[in-house]
């Protein structure tokens, strides 16, 4: 059975991922407390490998390598830091040639061709991450599921969920949670559109 690409993404209640420019996740709107990162950690270490465009890659390689083994930060962080930095990833990037820890490169130019045989090729969940890398995911048929964390707020502008995407998308809820400070999660699988 092939694999399923899986877009994991922290989004407002009006489906922005971040409000301002180049917030990388990291806006100050955004509500992970403990438990909810716990759950992050469950979810991450259950992939069978993560995807994830330049920009989202290179946000996580500026923290969690040094993170795992910071005394300073709480366990469930480091904790995390260990999952992404062991975790094999595939980088989809125009710019970059090489990356580390556990990472090869695909050039963005082949990336959908080069992603279907990946998930033929690979069992079980991949992680994707970015809102370019999904946008051309769900064009090309690929994105299976959605695994949004729905924080309180809406932000009214900003960067949505995908890129360009102007077409409906028919959903199935698969599974769904509640967090502290009125986090939710909520697992979609993606309809396949019908020829």
């Amino acid at each position: 059975m092939p694999g399923r690409f899986v877009y994991w993404m922290n989004t407002s209640l009006d489906m922005r991922i971040e409000y301002a420019e180049n917030e990388q996740g990291g806006g100050s709107w955004m509500r992970i407390g403990e438990s909810l990162h716990r759950e992050f950690n469950s979810r991450a270490r259950a992939l069978s490998l993560m995807v994830q465009g330049r920009t989202i890659y290179e946000t996580m390689e500026g923290f969690w390598p040094r993170a795992r083994d910071d005394a300073s930060l709480p366990d469930f962080l480091r904790e995390y830091g260990q999952i992404w930095t062991s975790m094999p990833k595939v980088l989809v990037s125009r710019t970059r040639a090489s990356a580390e820890h556990n990472t090869r490169v695909i050039h963005a130019d082949d990336a959908v061709g080069a992603l279907a045989d990946l998930r033929a090729q690979t069992e079980g969940d991949i992680g994707v991450g970015g809102a370019t890398l999904a946008t051309a995911l769900l064009r090309a048929g690929l994105l299976d599921e959605l695994l949004l964390v729905i924080h309180p707020t809406i932000l009214g502008a900003g960067r949505p969920l995908f890129d360009s995407h102007d077409k409906p998308l028919e959903l199935d809820l698969l599974e769904q949670a509640c967090f502290d400070q009125g986090v939710t999660l909520h697992r979609y699988a993606v309809r396949k559109v019908r020829a």
